[in-house]
């Protein structure tokens, strides 16, 4: 699994640097099926029931599940959900991070820092003996002291030797609730905060998830091992 989050976590920091103005999100994805081919990987995303590509891009409105286009072209001041997996010896790797496409606002950089500001707190409560809300709780608390919403349709997961695993890892609820966290668990973990309100809905390709009141949302995920020494982030390169 340490193989599959280190190809997964090349493939966003490829497509990551590749971000500009005028690029498309098709380009991206041609990106990231190299790196990970290149590496011996599979794209986890493709085909994973019926998805089109590899990555999952996701631009200012799109919460999660953006469809990548030759059709979109990136602008200045847009950000963009990347989000991109791995197959590597039969185990997955899931991560992803919201980029600025060249300068954003200062509302749209508030929006970036305090998503992945949960997502670090959600991490640090992925230790033995925790309660699995208590990873949600610390996400919730982060972003909406900030004055943002989490969305709760959405969720992290179990990973393994399938992409969606038991449990569901909400981003949102009560400290000291749910099942105690085991060594040996790995958890996808991924916060998705609105600059808005929390509610979001499904556009008719049956994939992309905006928000419903047009508010920008960002997205942010590392895949992350319970060990007896700590939480331990695979997806690392």
């Amino acid at each position: 699994m340490r193989e599959a989050g280190r190809v997964s976590a090349r493939a966003l920091r490829l497509v990551g640097e590749a971000i500009c103005p005028g690029i498309t999100t098709e380009e991206l994805d041609c990106i990231a099926e190299q790196a990970i081919r290149g590496e011996s990987g599979v794209p986890a995303f493709k085909g994973y029931h019926g998805f089109p590509k590899t990555l999952c891009t996701s631009v200012n409105s799109q919460v999660v599940h953006g469809i990548p286009s030759s059709t979109v072209t990136l602008v200045e001041g847009d950000i963009l959900s990347v989000d991109v997996g791995a197959i590597v010896g039969g185990y997955y790797g899931d991560n992803a991070a919201t980029f600025a496409v060249g300068s954003i606002s200062e509302d749209a950089q508030r929006l970036l820092a305090a998503t992945a500001a949960s997502l670090d707190a959600g991490i640090a409560q992925c230790l033995v003996g925790n309660r699995l809300f208590d990873i949600g709780h610390a996400v919730q608390s982060v972003a909406e002291a900030a004055g943002f919403s989490v969305v709760r349709e959405y969720v992290g997961h179990g990973i393994g030797r399938n992409m969606h695993e038991d449990p569901n890892v909400p981003n949102y609820g009560l400290a000291g609730k749910g099942p105690k966290l085991e060594e040996g668990m790995v958890l996808a973990i991924e916060p998705m905060v609105n600059f808005g309100a929390a509610a979001v809905e499904s556009l008719q390709d049956g994939w992309t998830v905006v928000t419903r009141d047009g508010s920008l949302s960002a997205h942010f995920e590392h895949t992350v091992a319970i060990t007896a020494a700590g939480p331990l982030v695979l997806t690392r390169e």
